[in-house]
């Protein structure tokens, strides 16, 4: 966004300077107008009418420039266009003095506070008229001055700008990158965590397979413990049968 903001002054600036270059050859146009005469004078004339032309263009297409940006900053710019306006309007009234000088009719002659005695006054309007394009060149010089001067303070802003901009990346980079090394190391704790609880689970798991193996051990010393005590009790019936059999064969027949 930024670098389409200093496009778009770049932009306006470029018409800006384009105004000011044109408006100061108009205004010396017009002057050096005061030295010809016949079809030279003529064809100055043209060429002042054309650059007219062209600079009226310059400062529509400013103006639409002016009408992109925000509503504050357009409110700025568009100042500064209707100064050109005006500007402009005045080198219009001197290039139309002048055409009607060149005309020598009388109603322009009166237009002009010039007597009746044509030859006797134009010395002193070609006089005023230099004077009048005089001031506007001083006049354009200002506004290229001052146009200048703006440019600058502009490119001074667009550099704080994206000075903060690059700051603004860095803090969210800076910002990015401690989530990220915090992440990962929760996740490393996570992973931790686990292995830990899948060796206690194993460990578990080996215990209780060895409770198992000492039960069915137990079980089976249990069912030969069984075994033998019925073996001795029937070794133990035996030998007392035998006795009895012994005794009562021995005393009682």
């Amino acid at each position: 966004m930024a670098s389409s903001l200093n496009d778009q002054l770049a932009l306006f600036n470029q018409y800006d300077n384009e105004y000011c270059n044109k408006a100061t050859d108009v205004a010396r146009k017009i002057q050096a107008v005061g030295s010809l005469s016949g079809e030279m004078r003529r064809a100055k004339m043209r060429e002042v009418e054309s650059d007219l032309r062209e600079a009226e263009q310059v400062i529509k297409r400013m103006e639409m420039e002016a009408r992109s940006f925000s509503p504050e900053r357009s409110k700025q710019l568009l100042v500064k266009v209707r100064d050109y306006k005006a500007d402009l309007s005045k080198l219009r009234d001197t290039a139309t003095a002048a055409s009607q000088q060149e005309s020598g009719g009388a109603a322009a002659r009166a237009e002009l506070g010039l007597a009746d005695d044509y030859s006797s006054t134009s010395a002193g309007q070609r006089d005023r008229m230099l004077k009048t394009t005089d001031r506007l060149a001083k006049s354009s010089d200002r506004i290229a001055q001052s146009r200048a001067q703006i440019a600058e303070s502009e490119a001074v802003g667009a550099g704080i700008l994206q000075q903060l901009h690059g700051q603004r990346e860095t803090l969210q980079q800076a910002r990015e990158k401690q989530q990220d090394e915090l992440g990962v190391s929760i996740l490393q704790d996570l992973h931790r965590q686990r292995e830990t609880i899948g060796h206690a689970h194993n460990t578990l798991h080996g215990v209780d397979d060895n409770i198992s193996r000492a039960r069915r051990t137990l079980a089976s010393m249990s069912r030969r413990v069984l075994t033998n005590k019925l073996v001795m009790i029937g070794i133990i019936l035996l030998l007392l049968a035998s006795i009895v059999l012994v005794v009562y064969f021995k005393f009682i027949k």
